[in-house]
């Protein structure tokens, strides 16, 4: 005979059933109601702005596609494949989860697509060791838990380590136009810099220079201790702009272990050309130059995610793309108030040999002060000075109107030219210590024989 149940004490069958009652619950399926553009509108379905949706189209996994704007009847989705084959009508369904990234020391060496997936054939886990995930989504650590900017980065470029030095933590953009030599300086920083890991994100670039800089740019030394991010510029642009906040989330991870990461993206003005995209689809209005006015909202949420936290950093190094070499332009400008200092590269010294082409005197840190000794700044003090009276004085020089001994400074320019480009410029395979750079600039200086 069997016992009645205890009053008081209901059998909860789903409690000791999870997963069967989860199987049996109906599934709710929505379908496509509108393809425009690059976006595609689900209705049916519930969900929140960062939400996947599988669509049924495109083989037999389906197409991933994220919420990116929910409406009383409708989901706005941004596919995360192209939208060639999608259709009004088809089935889609909520997958109730987010993007996630793999993390950990195992990616180092390794090449990933814009969704953190491997892209050189081998699979990230191994049986039985399943690779750690996490949510691409993240934030910004607190202003008061963040560390100060005190410790100095090297670089192994002479010119940013003793004139525009960087710190640990510190964000500074590369400003240029096209084929000024910004992938080139961003390969001499990954092979030449003293940080444990470089993240190294690929953003609407050419599908036939990834190869290149993987191989030649970048080396088998400089992949070793690399974890490499590409989205190139004929995939969706919902990959491209999510592309840099995977690298980015990856670079949180080996900060949140202690490490001291640098994070290196090329270019985040085709981030924010991919956000507009984005914007423009689901109804966005443009504001300036066609960029609605969530670019600059996702610009600094993704700068200010780098930095110091309580323990770790992530250096940020961000190539800027000038468009028309115009460096007042609306996201050269937006970027440039959000970081913590700007090199600019110039198409003249470029074009005239010399790299890498920075522009001492157009080139700030916003942290030098706090990470070089009062010996270091005097140094790069005096030679920025000579650099800047010879500026000044370019004119005269040219047409021969300069009367030598006018200004000591000139004289000292001019009768050392050759050794300040021998300083300022380095070969791309030839990065240099800290050390060597600081000893190279107090004798370069000691020629000039100015106070």
């Amino acid at each position: 005979m069997m016992s009645a149940p205890s009053i008081g004490r209901p059998v909860r069958h789903g409690a000791r059933f999870p997963r069967a009652v989860a199987a049996a619950a109906p599934e709710l399926v929505g379908t496509v109601s509108q393809v425009l553009g690059l976006s595609v509108e689900v209705a049916g379905l519930p969900g929140a702005v960062g939400d996947l949706v599988r669509i049924d189209a495109g083989g037999p996994a389906g197409t991933l596609a994220e919420v990116v704007a929910a409406t009383p009847t409708a989901l706005r989705c941004m596919p995360l494949a192209p939208v060639e084959g999608l259709r009004v009508g088809l089935h889609a369904r909520a997958t109730g989860n987010a993007l996630t990234v793999p993390t950990g020391p195992r990616l180092l060496g390794r090449v990933l697509d814009g969704l953190g997936r491997p892209m050189d054939g081998r699979p990230l886990a191994q049986p039985g060791s399943p690779i750690p995930r996490v949510p691409v989504a993240g934030s910004a650590p607190d202003a008061l838990d963040r560390m100060r900017v005190d410790t100095p980065l090297s670089l192994g470029v002479r010119a940013m380590d003793t004139l525009i030095t960087v710190g640990r933590g510190q964000r500074m953009g590369l400003f240029a136009g096209s084929g000024v030599g910004k992938s080139s300086l961003l390969s001499m920083i990954a092979r030449g810099t003293d940080a444990q890991v470089s993240v190294i994100a690929l953003i609407g670039e050419r599908g036939r220079e990834v190869r290149e800089f993987i191989e030649d740019d970048l080396g088998p030394d400089g992949l070793a201790r690399s974890v490499v991010v590409v989205a190139t510029s004929d995939q969706p642009a919902m990959v491209r702009l999510r592309a840099a906040f995977v690298a980015t989330r990856i670079a949180e991870e080996f900060r949140a272990g202690g490490g001291d990461v640098v994070l290196m993206m090329d270019s985040l003005t085709r981030v924010a050309m991919a956000q507009r995209e984005i914007g423009l689809s689901v109804g966005e209005p443009p504001a300036t130059r066609g960029y609605p006015p969530s670019t600059f909202s996702v610009l600094a949420q993704l700068l200010e995610r780098a930095g110091t936290a309580a323990r770790g950093s992530v250096t940020g190094i961000y190539t800027v793309l000038v468009e028309g070499d115009d460096h007042n332009e609306p996201v050269a400008d937006a970027a440039r108030s959000i970081l913590d200092g700007h090199v600019v590269l110039t198409r003249e010294l470029a074009t005239a040999g010399h790299f890498p082409a920075i522009d001492v005197l157009g080139s700030v840190s916003r942290v030098a002060s706090r990470v070089t000794n009062p010996a270091q700044q005097s140094l790069a003090l005096r030679l920025r000075r000579v650099l800047a009276a010879r500026r000044r004085a370019q004119d005269l020089l040219d047409v021969g109107a300069y009367a030598a001994g006018s200004d000591p400074l000139v004289d000292a320019a001019v009768t050392h030219a050759g050794a300040i480009d021998a300083f300022l410029r380095q070969d791309l395979d030839a990065p240099d210590g800290t050390a060597v750079a600081w000893e190279g600039l107090e004798r370069l200086v000691a020629q000039l024989e100015v106070s």
